[in-house]
């Protein structure tokens, strides 16, 4: 098959339902076994939360920390479950930054989030990590989920932050790819009451879901090891504020706009006075800016 058909693949992902991807990439690996590293390298999916009992501690699995079915903890640096093959790991040096960026991001997660799971995985570019100069990559992950206790609203909030960090003579080049995604759904639960009737709780059945993917390019100084952690910290945390509030004039603005348009609030003798007044602006507008000419 040529490379259109992984063309096609991709499109036909674009136009299913974002809130089924998983099981729609799976579908497609059936359907396409020879694209399956193609696929899982290329199609963001939803994060997975998982468990590490040496730790006591939840971490997030995803493409970048995977070797077949397991997945490499960022507290004890071992794959879970346990692997045949022992899968890549940083350097010794890389893994005291990575153990510091995810102290770091859990007070950041804990502080923006107010729950949720955060992992950061690092690992070496270079050949020669001894080197003085480190040429590394890594990402940074984020997942909150907000099940209700009434079943009537759910969300999720899936990001991404994957960056190439290549250090020079007292400073660093930061390249980040972020991709943030979002699923909010709301329910219509019905209920029997005291005396048998149904009782409706809940305002329909609506879900809103989606990516968004930005790139963002920073140099920075660093005048030691321990400065990309406030380095890498802020380009996160500037490029997710952007995000978010993008997704929020998006999504929100957007169905706001179809809403109005479906039943609008004023009444019809409201609009058609607005209408009016706005007719008879523009209209003084043309004259004032003919007898300007």
């Amino acid at each position: 098959m040529s490379d259109s058909t992984f063309d096609a693949l991709l499109d036909l992902l674009r136009r299913l339902p974002p809130t089924r991807i998983e099981s729609n990439v799976d579908a497609l690996i059936d359907l396409a076994p020879e694209y399956t590293d193609d696929l899982l390298a290329n199609v963001d999916q939803p994060l997975h939360v998982l468990h590490d009992d040496a730790a006591g501690r939840d971490f997030l699995g995803c493409d970048y920390n995977r070797e077949g079915d397991s997945f490499r903890s960022p507290w004890t640096d071992t794959y879970l479950p346990p692997s045949a093959t022992q899968g890549p790991q940083p350097s010794a040096r890389l893994r005291q930054l990575e153990i510091q960026l995810n102290a770091a991001f859990d007070t950041y997660r804990d502080l923006y989030f107010e729950g949720g799971v955060s992992s950061v995985y690092l690992w070496d570019l270079d050949d020669e990590p001894a080197t003085k100069d480190m040429n590394f990559a890594g990402v940074v992950l984020v997942k909150k989920e907000i099940p209700r206790d009434d079943g009537t609203s759910s969300g999720s909030w899936d990001s991404l932050h994957v960056f190439e960090c290549t250090e020079r003579s007292r400073t660093a080049k930061y390249k980040l790819t972020s991709t943030v995604m979002l699923v909010l759904g709301t329910e219509t639960v019905t209920t029997p009451d005291a005396k048998g009737l149904e009782n409706v709780t809940g305002k329909g059945n609506v879900t809103l879901s989606g990516s968004m993917t930005r790139q963002a390019e920073q140099d920075a100084p660093l005048p030691n090891a321990g400065a990309h952690i406030p380095n890498i910290g802020r380009l996160v945390e500037d490029t997710e504020i952007k995000m978010r509030n993008l997704l929020s004039s998006v999504y929100f603005g957007k169905t706001k706009d179809v809403i109005n348009e479906l039943r609008s609030q004023a009444g019809l003798d409201a609009k058609s006075h607005e209408d009016q007044l706005r007719a008879e602006l523009a209209g003084r507008l043309a004259l004032r800016g003919g007898g300007a000419q």
